[in-house]
Order: structure tokens, then C-alpha cells, then sequence
């Protein structure tokens, strides 16, 4: 049996390197979420180089005066590896370790170990699991130093914690062994979907860039207790809680994981299950947090995503949440969505008028009716009761007269 390494978790000292191809504003706004993501995994960001150039070095990422110049700042800092922010090409990590002589990591990576950390559900650690090794399979080949790795730190979390050196061969079999289990996930899911839709239960999927408050609004409308935390990527299981509203209609709440600009593909892909909730609800709420100063390429980032999974023709209600963090009121615009409404979830400001909105939609979806039931036919009253939103119930001598509205779904059968 093959011998498993133990993993000592030691606290990197890391320096972030970024290329500015345009915008050098929008390179440093990067590399400020760059260094949330760093906090989020236990790193400390001792440095920061930032490279303007026409086009990424292919070989190396930077230029090689700025590699001379990293290597100085690697020495001068005491820093144990750097983190560059975009994937790095199998080649260019290797030169880039010959180069420097050290660690080094890139986006995708510490978003990888972020999500190892975070996910607690089976299926989370299958998702996590599987694109951790597709980013790894590409880069077993001349990278025995980095798979060597044993000092622990980011990118030794997930299946690298207690790991197995693993050829090529190994991986490709793990990986085909993750794909069936995450199928049976997603028929899982069919099925739960397709017991909803029968069940004429409506569904609303809360969406939205990573920390902008998602968790924070289905615990206070739903007291789901999912965990809040001031940190990206927070909760990474989907979550989804009843939410009942005032004219006694119920809406399935589901929370998915936040989205966040240069969003690795591996993650996209082994999360589509997850991250589908949105391309098969009624309706989007799409959370965005007011106070942030990047909140316009935030939002875009979001429907950029929403786009990709092709979440088309939705009922779009865009929240702009963290009011409360606003030192005065600023009206905000989204042209793409329905309806706009702004809350503090923390607080619970506009909470209220959000059910009413919600339920407004609802009805807006339903058919009015208005019928007389004989006493045998009470079963059809308790569906309209249970899906549908009864207005008037009067016992009559000659029957049940009923004015309610019903979802279109279950209009047939009352």
C-alpha cells in the first residue's frame, strides 16, 4: 500500500505579480481582490509587482528585468513563494520556478485552495476535487519540484492534504471516477428539480459577485444559519430554504456559489450542476454590494457568468445590498434587470417590500379564478391552498365558492 504524506500547514509569505495589458487602473483592482483571495487562504502579502506590457510573456508571465527585479524582492522580504494573477501555462510556471528559485502559485490555483478549505458537502469536495486535478493533470509533466510540495501552504489543501504522489495514469482514473459520481449529482438534482416543477413549488436563485452578501440574505429572510463571514468565497455549498410569504405563498430560496472576475474554467466546469440552479429558476436575485467602488465591473462580471451558463429570459431583481455601509444614499441603475430594489440584508432594510415584490411576480404568473366546488371536491381546494393563493372561501348551501389564483401549472387540475 502506498505510503501518504502528512501535510504540515505553514503560513505563506507571498509576493502578488500582476501584467497591466490596458487598463492599469483595472491591473491594480485585480490585484487588490488578488490579495483578498491571499487573506482568505491564510497568506501574507509582504509585496506586490505590477508589469505594463503589450501581451503576457509567454515563457515567463513577466519580462526578464522584472524577473531580476522579483528575485531581489523575494530575497529582500523573506517571501516563501509568489502568486501571479492570472493561470499560468504549464511552461510558464516551470521557468518561472527555475527563474526565482521558489513557489510559485497563480489565480487559479489559490481560488482552487480557497474552495478546498471552504467545501463541506460531499458534493462540494467531488466538485472541488475534480477541478483541483484537472489544473494538476496539465502540469505533472517536468513540475516534480512544485508536486513536491510538502511543506504545506496554498495549493496542499483538498486531495493534496493527505496525498498520494499520483502519474498521469492515476489522475486520468480519478478524474473519470469524480465525473460519474458528480453525473449521479446532477441526475440527483434532475430529479429534485423535476419534483419541484410538479409540486408547482416557484424557485428564486440568489446570485451575485463573491462577499457581496448572498449568505447574509437567505439567513435573515429564511434564518437559513448558513455561515457569514468578511471573506471571499465564505460559503461555497448551495443552500436552498422555504421562504414563505405574506399572502401565504411559498418560494424555494437557493444560494449559489459567488462568482468573481477571471473565474478559472476548471471551477466552472466542475461546478455547472451547482451553478445551473440559476438557468433553471423562476427567478434571479441578483445581490450586488453598493458600497464596493468596483460594484459597475462586479455586476458585469455576473452576467458575463450568467451569460456563459446560459441563463436566458428570467425575471431579473437586482439587489443592491450594504445600504447601510453608505455614508448617504446613491440611487443605482441595472438596465438589464426587471426590477431594482436597495437593502441592507444585514439589517433587514427593504426586506419587506422584497416579499411583496416577490409575491407581486407570483401572482403576476397565476390565473384568477373563481368557482363553486361541490363538498366532494374539498381535495381541489386544499391544492389551491397549498400552491395557489386563496383569496375568498365561502361555505355555501350548494358547495364551496372559491376565488383564488393558481399557478398555471396545476390550473388543469382544479
Amino acid at each position: 500500500m502506498a505510503e501518504t504524506l502528512e501535510i504540515e500547514q505553514i503560513q505563506e509569505k507571498v509576493i502578488l505579480v500582476g501584467v497591466s495589458l490596458q487598463d492599469e487602473r483595472e491591473a491594480e483592482e485585480s490585484l487588490e481582490e488578488l490579495q483578498e483571495l491571499a487573506d482568505t487562504a491564510g497568506a501574507v502579502t509582504v509585496g506586490r509587482l505590477l508589469q505594463n506590457r503589450e501581451s503576457i510573456h509567454p515563457g515567463t508571465y513577466i519580462g526578464s528585468g522584472k524577473i531580476t527585479e522579483l528575485r531581489e524582492m523575494i530575497e529582500d522580504t523573506g517571501a516563501t513563494g509568489i502568486i501571479c494573477d492570472d493561470e499560468l501555462s504549464p511552461a510558464q510556471l516551470r521557468n518561472l520556478e527555475q527563474e526565482l528559485e521558489s513557489k510559485v502559485m497563480d489565480r487559479t490555483l489559490l481560488i482552487l485552495d480557497i474552495f478546498a478549505a471552504r467545501a463541506n458537502t460531499s458534493e462540494g469536495k467531488i466538485q472541488v476535487e475534480l477541478a483541483q486535478l484537472q489544473y494538476r493533470l496539465a502540469r505533472l509533466v517536468g513540475l516534480g519540484h512544485s508536486l513536491s510540495r510538502l511543506g504545506g501552504g496554498i495549493g496542499t489543501r483538498g486531495p493534496g492534504e493527505k496525498k498520494l504522489e499520483m502519474d498521469r495514469r492515476l489522475v486520468k482514473k480519478r478524474i473519470a471516477q469524480l465525473r460519474r459520481e458528480l453525473q449521479e449529482v446532477k441526475r440527483h438534482r434532475e430529479l429534485i428539480r423535476d419534483r419541484r416543477k410538479k409540486n408547482s413549488v416557484p424557485v428564486a436563485a440568489i446570485v451575485g459577485y463573491t462577499n457581496a452578501g448572498k449568505s447574509t440574505l437567505l439567513n435573515t429572510l429564511t434564518e437559513a444559519g448558513v455561515l457569514e463571514e468578511d471573506k471571499l468565497f465564505a460559503t461555497l455549498d448551495p443552500t436552498t430554504r422555504v421562504l414563505a410569504l405574506d399572502g401565504g405563498q411559498e418560494i424555494l430560496l437557493t444560494d449559489t456559489v459567488g462568482f468573481i472576475r477571471k473565474l478559472p474554467h476548471h471551477l466552472v466546469e466542475a461546478f455547472q450542476s451547482t451553478l445551473e440552479e440559476a438557468k433553471y429558476a423562476d427567478i434571479i436575485l441578483h445581490v450586488v454590494d453598493a458600497s464596493s467602488p468596483q460594484m459597475e465591473k462586479q455586476m458585469h462580471v455576473v452576467y458575463d457568468t450568467l451569460d456563459q451558463l446560459g441563463v436566458k429570459n428570467k425575471t431579473m431583481i437586482t439587489l443592491f445590498n450594504k445600504q447601510d455601509l453608505l455614508p448617504e444614499h446613491v440611487s443605482s441603475r441595472d438596465f438589464r434587470a426587471d426590477h431594482i430594489l436597495d437593502i441592507s440584508a444585514r439589517k433587514g432594510e427593504g426586506l419587506v417590500q422584497l416579499k411583496s415584490m416577490l409575491e407581486e411576480i407570483l401572482t403576476e404568473r397565476q390565473i384568477l379564478i373563481e368557482r363553486l366546488y361541490a363538498y366532494t371536491e374539498a381535495g381541489k381546494i386544499q391544492l389551491i391552498r397549498k400552491f395557489g393563493q386563496l383569496l375568498a372561501e365561502e361555505y355555501r348551501d350548494d358547495g364551496i365558492y372559491v376565488k383564488a389564483y393558481v399557478p398555471q401549472e396545476i390550473y388543469g387540475n382544479v
